[in-house]
């Protein structure tokens, strides 16, 4: 699989999934197609990544991560991954390789974010290290997806030009887009062309 590097300058982040996790999975977008594109191609993306989406105030600064930690960071992202898939399929989290499982343990391991009641009433969260920890709360978040009723709602997004999971916290559970402002808007906006076309022949 080739994997294009695209780092996201003044970029936003895909979030929305409903779960830390699989906003993280996100990263990798297209995964498994020969279309597929890393996200987090740099530390600093990582660090921008973290910035955006961890649980720490505007003002804090992410130090930019080195390349270990980088490194370390797309083996938690397919690590969960790994444990996901295995998980929606009919072995369940105990089909989940034990390099996987060991990569999200000692990831989990880590201290996460901690939360601070401030001076104005206001929780806030830090960490000693804001990186480390966001990935110690993605592990986590993974281990208890993985492991929870919640996995049944996980969904794998319609869009052909997406593959996101979400999490459908839709009443009916049927839910079929990541999000309807992009993939589903452009799903109905081909079926109208479709329609349209096909009408202009008639």
């Amino acid at each position: 699989m080739t994997v294009t590097p695209a780092t996201p300058t003044g970029q936003r982040f895909r979030s929305g999934s409903g779960r830390l996790c699989l906003d993280f999975m996100r990263t990798l977008r297209l995964r498994g197609t020969a279309a597929a594109i890393e996200e987090l191609d740099t530390p600093q993306a990582l660090g921008a990544w973290v910035a955006q989406l961890g649980p720490y105030p505007d003002d804090q600064a992410v130090p930019v991560p080195t390349p270990a930690v980088l490194r370390q960071a797309q083996q938690v992202r397919e690590a969960v991954h790994t444990l996901l898939a295995a998980a929606r399929s009919d072995s369940g989290p105990a089909g989940c390789p034990a390099d996987a499982r060991a990569v999200l343990n000692r990831a989990a391991a880590a201290p996460p974010p901690v939360p601070v009641l401030d001076a104005h009433g206001t929780l806030i969260y830090t960490a000693a290290d804001p990186v480390g920890a966001v990935l110690a709360a993605v592990a986590r978040d993974a281990l208890d997806l993985a492991t929870s009723p919640a996995l049944e709602r996980v969904r794998a997004c319609s869009g052909p030009n997406c593959a996101a999971w979400f999490l459908d916290i839709s009443r009916p559970g049927n839910r079929r887009w990541c999000s309807m402002d992009t993939c589903g808007n452009q799903a109905k906006k081909s079926t109208w062309r479709t329609k349209q076309a096909s009408a202009a022949r008639s």
